[in-house]
């Protein structure tokens, strides 16, 4: 367990802006990339064997084979002008965490929306993302819960940046990165919890080595949920093997297959009333306990193949194809009157069937002109998607409606599509007015090519720019309109920074990058009436910041920003005109994290925000949802002997509208949160986490005025951590 948890300091970015962890002190680090074979790169390669990524071909290290499927450059993330933050593997475990939420919480610069109760969505420097989520840099996209049972570390990156991930990403984007199979050592591993709710969690890690040049891993996992809200439950399976056969010295082949089964209860929250959650209903489930819910399946292939040319020269070839089936039903609260109690709900229930296939290449190139050290990244991409959404409305036997009031009770009266509303009468009801069904193809190619450039040991610059081709077809299927509409957006969006090196160990960026999002929106729904015929919006990100490796492993980051979105719009006066409507969000952010010592580690992080709604008539006075002024976030865990070790950690997040109207908000809160871990032996860990440790009532997130998120009460999660 020692330090027992992974470091941020001086950690390398490869694939996906730092897809393999290696440590290194900071006075190192230079020397290590600019001479594989110095004294030094030597000594930190002895130091952190252990940590590094066992498939680095000899000689090369400079450009060591990523865990991810889409290699990038192999540059440090003291020398990446944006902001970036990485969790690993033991991180996620000695914290408890079991969902990507969880890892936001304790992150600068993001925070979580509810996501309807179904799915993970982010809101990257104020900009809400249900589809920003990638896994070893492939586009994933389906609205779900993501595990973290296989995987081997979570980055999140914050900015726009459509150079490297494509369209999207317009806040930010948060990519996962998946455990390979491992062909120096065999290993068991396993984790075994339960928590005070009830509900358990069991995984397992085991690596065979199946030959000299091969290997086979197997990561699952099987959970049960539970929570304190009436009617919760759920439970999730995942089931991931896979193979990695080293052809040569110099090519290897990594071949993935994950199963995804998942099923929850869907709560939408409470109401809010005189501008805030109604306190007194905090226990009060306002949805079907029959009726809301939600059900994955999902079968993600993937295949990579990486080769070096020479010494210098590296690249790769994915492939990723994954299918999707969702359905989620669910109702949820509308209205609210606190003078009679009486709660408006509406509902829908809402099927997804998808298959994204993802083919790309990437080349990476290392050399010198004219006393310039270059690294050149060239790459392409192209993914057709096929999407069937369908949704329908309930119909309540009372009036005819998809709404229908009743009594603010615990339960309420409402059960199995039966129930009495509000005035006294029984009712039946089921989803059976047809509400949308769209049918879409969509075709995008992309191509990629940038260049980092050392000038001299002081200064370094990065160039780039990628196009997209967008090309989407949509059928509505709707029997009063049957129509298809298509739209072809082709987009040029750069990338440029340029990093000072004071030392080696510090680094001063200016940066400055684009993204796009089609008008077809993140899950493709439609571009139904004049939809068709608006430009994609358009985001930019302004970024100063500061990097400091000051100790050996302990690091500190600092970034000033902007956020500019545009976003065309028909215009009122003339719709054969368009508006061009400007928006922004500019904070800065502040992160320190690392080992203070070979026993203490730390992680504090703060951000402010600032924002203001801009309409036609020009800025509003107005502040965006989800928008928190002031966020912060400290953890901290010590070593107290070789056995037995604490963790305290401590979030805030500020005062936030729900909405663009300002009409209703989250209160501020702050949250408290401890662990405690107990070496048994050199093979078993005991290990005791507990969330809100002061069983605060508080309300993290909310997805629309009467759908407030309440957050957990205090509860303990007991883990066995092991190997065999």
């Amino acid at each position: 367990m020692k330090s027992g948890l992974s470091l941020f300091a001086s950690t390398w970015v490869g694939a996906a802006l730092g897809l393999s962890v290696v440590f290194y002190p900071p006075s190192d680090a230079l020397a290590e990339i600019l001479d594989p074979s110095s004294e030094s790169s030597a000594r930190s390669a002895d130091t952190s064997a252990d940590l590094t990524d066992r498939m680095t071909v000899e000689g090369k290290k400079y450009l060591s084979i990523s865990e991810s499927q889409s290699v990038k450059t192999p540059t440090p993330i003291l020398d990446v002008p944006q902001s970036l933050t990485i969790i690993g593997a033991d991180e996620i475990i000695a914290r408890g965490f079991d969902g990507i939420g969880q890892i936001i919480d304790y992150t600068p610069g993001v925070n979580n929306s509810q996501g309807e109760g179904h799915r993970d969505a982010v809101v990257f420097r104020g900009v809400r993302s249900t589809a920003d989520f990638f896994i070893d840099g492939n586009r994933d996209d389906v609205q779900y819960y993501r595990a973290l049972y296989n995987i081997q570390k979570v980055e999140i990156l914050r900015g726009p940046n459509a150079l490297l991930f494509g369209r999207g990403g317009t806040g930010g984007i948060l990519n996962r990165v998946s455990k390979k199979a491992d062909l120096d050592e065999a290993f068991n591993a396993y984790t075994a919890s339960i928590d005070s709710f009830g509900g358990v969690l069991g995984t397992i890690d085991t690596n065979i080595i199946t030959g000299p040049n091969s290997a086979f891993r197997l990561n699952a996992m099987a959970q049960t949920l539970e929570a304190d809200r009436d009617f919760y439950y759920g439970d999730r399976y995942g089931f991931n093997p896979t193979f990695r056969y080293a052809v040569s010295d110099v090519t290897t082949l990594d071949v993935s297959y994950e199963y995804i089964q998942h099923e929850r209860f869907i709560d939408r929250g409470i109401p809010t009333a005189f501008g805030r959650p109604v306190e007194a209903l905090k226990d009060v489930v306002f949805a079907d306990p029959n009726d809301n819910y939600h059900e994955l399946t999902a079968h993600v292939f993937r295949a990579n193949v990486e080769h070096f040319f020479t010494e210098s020269i590296k690249g790769n070839v994915n492939v990723f194809y994954g299918d999707y089936d969702k359905v989620y039903a669910n109702y949820y609260a509308t209205d609210y009157d606190p003078q009679t109690k009486v709660v408006e709900l509406d509902g829908y229930i809402d099927e997804t069937i998808r298959d994204n296939l993802i083919l790309s290449g990437n080349l990476v190139s290392e050399f010198e002109t004219g006393g310039v050290a270059h690294t050149l990244l060239m790459g392409t991409e192209f993914i057709r998607t096929h999407s069937d959404q369908a949704r329908f409305n309930p119909v309540f036997s009372t009036n005819g409606r998809d709404r229908e009031d009743f009594l603010a009770t615990r339960p309420l009266d409402f059960r199995a599509g039966a129930g009495t509303n509000a005035a006294g009468q029984p009712f039946t009801v089921g989803f059976d007015a047809f509400n949308d069904d769209t049918r879409v193809k969509l075709d995008v190619f992309s191509f990629y090519l940038q260049d980092e450039l050392r000038l001299n040991e002081y200064f370094q610059i990065v160039l780039g720019a990628r196009f997209d081709q967008f090309d989407i077809e949509v059928f509505n299927a709707d029997p009063n309109v049957l129509e298809t509409r298509t739209r072809k957006d082709s987009e040029i969006t750069p990338r440029g920074g340029l990093i000072y090196k004071p030392r080696d160990n510090v680094s001063l960026y200016l940066s400055y990058s684009e993204s796009f999002l089609p008008r077809s929106g993140e899950q493709y729904m439609d571009i139904n009436g004049a939809k068709d015929a608006l430009d994609p919006d358009t985001y930019t990100n302004r970024e100063i910041g500061v990097k400091w490796d000051f100790l050996p492993a302990l690091s500190f980051t600092a970034a000033v920003f902007k956020n500019e979105q545009s976003s065309p719009q028909v215009a009122d006066i003339d719709p054969q005109t368009l508006d061009v409507i400007d928006s922004e969000i500019d904070g800065f952010e502040l992160q320190l994290s690392g080992q203070i010592s070979d026993r203490w580690f730390v992680s504090a992080n703060y951000s402010r925000l600032d924002g203001e709604i801009v309409e036609r008539t020009g800025p509003t006075g107005r502040t965006p949802a989800e928008l928190p002024k002031n966020m912060f976030s400290v953890w901290t865990s010590y070593d107290i002997n070789d056995a037995f070790g604490v963790g305290f950690g401590a979030m805030y997040q500020g005062r936030s509208f729900i909405n663009t109207s300002n009409s209703a908000f989250l209160p501020s809160y702050t949250r408290f949160d401890a662990a405690a871990y107990y070496q048994v032996t050199d093979a078993l860990r005991l290990q005791l986490n507990v969330e809100n440790l002061t069983d605060k009532l508080y309300f993290p997130n909310a997805h629309s005025t009467h759908q407030a998120t309440v957050g957990l009460p205090r509860h303990a999660m007991l883990t066995l951590v092991g190997s065999f």
